[in-house]
C-alpha cells in the first residue's frame, strides 16, 4: 500500500542510504549535500521538510521517497511549485505518479493553491512521463537555466490548475 505522511526520526538511515546513490540524486538540486550525512538527515526531518507540504512516500511501511509543494509569494502565493525524488530501486512501478496524485488531493482538500508546477531537467523524461500521467501540461522550456556540477541543462516547465 501507498501513502504519504510527514518524516519522521526514523526515516534517518534510509535518506543516507538513498540519498547517497548517484542515481537517485542525479536530477536533484545541488542545494541536497553530497556526501549525504546523519546530521544532514536530521537537519531534514527536524527543519528542513518542515517547509511547506513536504510528506515522505511510505510502500508498505519503507520510505521509498520524498514528495512536496512549496508555496510561492507575494503575486504567485495561489501557486506552488511540486517537488519529489524516489529510490532508485523503486522506479518504474508507478509510484511517484500516485504519490503525485495523493499530494494533490492533500493540497486540494487543504489549500486554496489554484496552480501547481514543476521544473524537471530537459534530460529527466521518467519525470516529464510522471508529470504528463499526472495531467501537468508542458509549458515551455526555460533554456539554460539549470546549472549543476559544472554544466548547464534547460528546464521544462510543466503546470496543472486545480480550479478552471
Amino acid at each position: 500500500m501507498l501513502s504519504i505522511r510527514p518524516f519522521e526520526p526514523a526515516d534517518e538511515s534510509s535518506l543516507v542510504s538513498y540519498l547517497n546513490n548517484p542515481a537517485t540524486v542525479h536530477f536533484l538540486s545541488p542545494k541536497v549535500p553530497s556526501p549525504y550525512t546523519l546530521e544532514d538527515a536530521q537537519w531534514w526531518i527536524s527543519t528542513g521538510s518542515q517547509e511547506g507540504i513536504t510528506r515522505a512516500i511510505i510502500l508498505d511501511g519503507t520510505l521509498v521517497g520524498c514528495i512536496g509543494a512549496r508555496q510561492g509569494t507575494f503575486e504567485y502565493c495561489r501557486s506552488a511549485e511540486i517537488g519529489y525524488w524516489l529510490a532508485e530501486e523503486y522506479w518504474g512501478k508507478g509510484i511517484t505518479g500516485r504519490a503525485l496524485q495523493l499530494l494533490t488531493d492533500e493540497i486540494e482538500a487543504t489549500t486554496d493553491l489554484v496552480r501547481l508546477e514543476a521544473v524537471v531537467f530537459a534530460q529527466n523524461a521518467r519525470s516529464e512521463r510522471v508529470l504528463e500521467k499526472a495531467g501537468f501540461e508542458f509549458e515551455g522550456v526555460r533554456r539554460k537555466a539549470i546549472y549543476k556540477n559544472g554544466s548547464f541543462s534547460d528546464a521544462r516547465l510543466f503546470g496543472k490548475l486545480l480550479i478552471c
